[in-house]
């Protein structure tokens, strides 16, 4: 069954909208998921388009290949194939890296309490369970960064759900950080803390005192939380803080100690703590 008229003129209305502003777009079935290649994209005979960061080389006129048929192009999006699409769609996507954006989706309050306390404020959207937070700029997309949380960005769509509220804030380190791999490291026996002479324990210029404190704090706790992936937890939360008050000198040596007290209280080795600490300054060019 069809959806009524007006569902479907809305769902071509707001394609149009956002394509003639510059933002990729792509029908989605029931169930938020994209229409299936056709007979002559069937399991990429055409050559595809999903291992690619810009739709092509495929010029099939059909919705095919998921996040890659995105488009802005008014002379797709009103072929007769795409307005059958049009007719069955029950809601609209987009491609966020195509648009120069990110999306990071927080499936649940959890995941949204985490984002207040470690993500810059940003143009916010809501969802059936969470939010949508908006960042200018694209990267790698990833799901299941961290419980509850995805990344949605180049080779991704995300359903359109209106344009939000708030001010989009440029793509920060911290953002880019969920997605890295921590290279493997060998965790011999744990031994006594120690801790790489990088601290400075200069004025911060652009954070105070307490708001340094904080972030220290909530890094403890977001280590101390974690029920799987420590490894890559650690070292997300190492990046996370020297991409804020890395540049800045403001971080001491105590401050150090408490992240790396907090990763062996989870089972971490001293070696693997100076090397995840050592590879997020490489990661960061500190």
């Amino acid at each position: 069954m069809t959806q009524p008229t007006d569902s479907r003129r809305e769902h071509l209305h707001t394609a149009r909208s956002l394509a003639a502003s510059g933002v990729p777009v792509l029908p989605l079935r029931a169930g938020k998921v994209p229409f299936g290649n056709c007979r002559h994209c069937a399991d990429n005979a055409c050559g595809g388009r999903p291992n690619m960061k810009t739709p092509g080389p495929c010029t099939c006129p059909n919705p095919c290949h998921g996040w890659a048929a995105a488009t802005t192009d008014p002379g797709v999006i009103n072929t007769p194939t795409w307005m059958r699409a049009w007719r069955e769609a029950a809601a609209v996507a987009y491609h966020p890296g195509g648009a120069d954006l990110t999306v990071v989706d927080l499936d649940n309050p959890a995941a949204i309490a985490w984002a207040h306390a470690s993500l810059p404020a940003t143009r916010t959207v809501r969802t059936t369970r969470g939010e949508h937070w908006l960042y200018q700029g694209a990267m790698q997309s990833a799901n299941a960064v961290r419980p509850g949380v995805d990344v949605k960005s180049t080779m991704a769509y995300a359903r359109w759900l209106g344009p939000g509220t708030g001010t989009t804030t440029a793509l920060p380190d911290v953002v880019r950080a969920l997605v890295v791999k921590e290279p493997s490291t060998v965790r011999p026996a744990s031994h006594a803390i120690t801790v790489p002479a990088r601290a400075g324990g200069g004025e911060c210029r652009h954070r105070t005192p307490t708001y340094l404190d904080r972030g220290i704090a909530m890094a403890e706790q977001r280590i101390t939380e974690a029920s799987s992936a420590v490894h890559a937890t650690v070292y997300r939360t190492f990046l996370a803080v020297l991409s804020t008050h890395g540049r800045c000198n403001c971080l001491t040596d105590a401050h150090i100690a408490r992240l790396f007290t907090a990763a062996q209280a989870k089972g971490e080795s001293a070696r693997h703590c100076t090397d995840a600490w050592t590879n997020a300054l490489t990661r960061l060019g500190l």
